[in-house]
């Protein structure tokens, strides 16, 4: 399953950029997350660990991820290492600047467990995270507008 959006937010790139490495805000916008935290003494730079819960439909999925990439005021990928749930989760935020401010690139991809059942499953939550996802970069937006 593959979700891509975008938005366009009103503030530069480093007024944005926080609510990709800043727990707290994270949770703010990233409306099924449960948990967004640094689980190593790292806190930036690719190979940065982090532990997330996301409750997206069913059980709260516990997964171990890594930054993949990380340019500051730009770009973060994330890539599930262990986890719950699914069998493979990648995700990436990116900024570009544009004459009105920035321009958002969500996307994420995930892989259930389970072969065909996965795929079925996986057609069906679609629909369900495209919705929620254009509700979440709404409120990133405004949160990085205020």
């Amino acid at each position: 399953m593959r979700i891509q959006k975008a938005i366009e937010i009103a503030a530069p790139p480093e007024r944005i950029w926080p609510f990709f490495v800043e727990p707290e805000r994270v949770l703010k916008w990233y409306s099924t997350f449960r948990k967004f935290e640094y689980s190593g003494d790292l806190r930036s730079g690719v190979g940065t660990p982090l532990y997330i819960e996301e409750q997206a439909m069913g059980p709260v999925m516990k997964m171990n991820f890594e930054v993949a990439e990380w340019k500051e005021n730009e770009k973060l990928a994330l890539h599930m290492v262990s986890g719950s749930g699914v069998k493979a989760y990648e995700q990436q935020w990116s900024l570009e600047p544009i004459a009105s401010g920035s321009r958002f690139a969500f996307m994420e991809e995930i892989e259930f467990p389970h072969g065909v059942l996965g795929k079925l499953l996986g057609l069906v939550a679609q629909r369900m995270s495209a919705a929620t996802v254009g509700k979440m970069l709404a409120k990133l937006k405004a949160l990085a507008e205020a």
